[in-house]
């Protein structure tokens, strides 16, 4: 079977999407050694990573590197009108598995298997840029009504998306979990020189791309609610610059907390090993998640978590996190100050983590997507009513 794989967000500095089919793509080539796999490094009209050069190095003789543009301007001319050969230029490959938010033309004889992340440009339109809104809702529409199967990265996920769009057969969409790039042996790292004034558990930790639904401003509210009522640790935010949050440093300086937050921006994964192992606390507010990969990754390496209550994240965390409202910032003040006084809680909660992060693994869902890529090569045609 010849199988065509997007690995376009898998550059260097890649968040969510590029996590899921990295890491996916690596264990299949641990697995796989049976299947042809084509890697097209560029996929899609409305994302272009320029560093795509330096993406997944495929090591096995059935892996290789297929069609790729040299520039953005190439890309959108090639989806946005694709040549009559358009499934030759692919390779003519069985299965097409498409991984971020893109939907490309209907296939006329390879299958369709779309990777769906989360719809929350559609509960909160306004954290996210209209050109965000519009590419990421033309990729699940236009899928709703071409994919042959969606792999959906939680059940959250995969109930809104049926709600939304019930004409798509429930019986072709699954759920397929991501998992930790870390494990629970991975050795104790010495900070690096960006980390070395952070003393180990004695820093609350937010991971994660600074834009508006990862609820930034709310947290830092809450941390500066907190330093008035007592004493307390320094607040380490760590990710890239994401959009709309370009007026952080001035609401830190309005907040009075700008000595107390360190923004380190995007850090590479042994700083962020070390960061979740050390941590006092990771909080995670976030408004919605498709699945939320640092709180598993921080639960991996033992760190208690705080998180949200809200779409996919209760699925991650379980019972081994607090789990708070996003929009009542009182509710994660008295988390964070209940957790600052009952120090047996870390304990608990650092056990509990290790244990709930045991159910999610890359080499069970590698092991899901090859049966799947199986499965749906040998079904007709995925069929819906309008």
């Amino acid at each position: 079977m010849k199988i065509g794989f997007d690995i376009s967000q898998t550059g260097n500095s890649k968040a969510g999407c590029g996590f899921f089919a990295d890491n996916l793509i690596s264990h299949l080539a641990e697995w796989d050694k049976k299947n042809q796999y084509t890697l097209y490094q560029t996929f899609g009209d409305h994302f272009w990573d320029s560093e795509y050069r330096q993406t997944y190095a495929a090591k096995t003789p059935n892996f290789h590197y297929g069609l790729h543009h040299k520039n953005a301007v190439a890309a959108k001319k090639f989806w946005q009108a694709p040549p009559a050969n358009y499934e030759a230029a692919l390779g003519n490959v069985d299965i097409l598995h498409a991984n971020n938010f893109f939907c490309p033309p209907k296939l006329r004889n390879g299958k369709l298997i779309y990777t769906l992340y989360d719809l929350s440009f559609m509960e909160y339109p306004d954290c996210s840029t209209e050109h965000n809104r519009i590419a990421c809702y033309d990729g699940i529409f236009k899928a709703s009504l071409t994919a042959d199967y969606i792999v959906a990265i939680s059940e959250y996920t995969r109930q809104h998306f049926l709600t939304l769009f019930p004409h798509f057969p429930k019986d072709r969409i699954s759920v397929v979990y991501p998992a930790s790039r870390f494990t629970e042996s991975n050795n104790a790292l010495e900070p690096s020189h960006k980390l070395r004034n952070l003393l180990p558990e004695r820093f609350w930790l937010s991971v994660g791309t600074l834009e508006p639904r990862k609820n930034i401003k709310y947290l830092l509210r809450v941390y500066a609610k907190l330093k008035k009522m007592q004493h307390t640790y320094p607040l380490v935010l760590a990710g890239k610059q994401g959009w709309m949050i370009h007026d952080l440093e001035k609401t830190l300086m309005e907040l009075g907390i700008q000595n107390d937050v360190h923004v380190l921006g995007y850090v590479d994964n042994e700083e962020l090993q070390w960061l979740y192992q050390h941590c006092f606390y990771l909080i995670y507010p976030s408004l919605f998640e498709g699945f939320g990969l640092p709180v598993l990754e921080a639960m991996t390496l033992g760190a208690p978590v705080i998180t949200s209550h809200s779409s996919s994240l209760p699925e991650v965390a379980g019972s081994a996190g607090i789990l708070v409202d996003p929009l009542q910032e009182d509710e994660l003040v008295h988390a964070m100050i209940r957790v600052s006084s009952e120090l047996a809680l870390r304990e608990q909660f650092k056990k509990q983590s290790y244990e709930q992060a045991k159910l999610f693994s890359w080499e069970k869902s590698a092991k899901a997507i090859l049966s799947l890529y199986e499965k749906v090569a040998n079904e007709p045609e995925c069929n819906r009513s309008l």
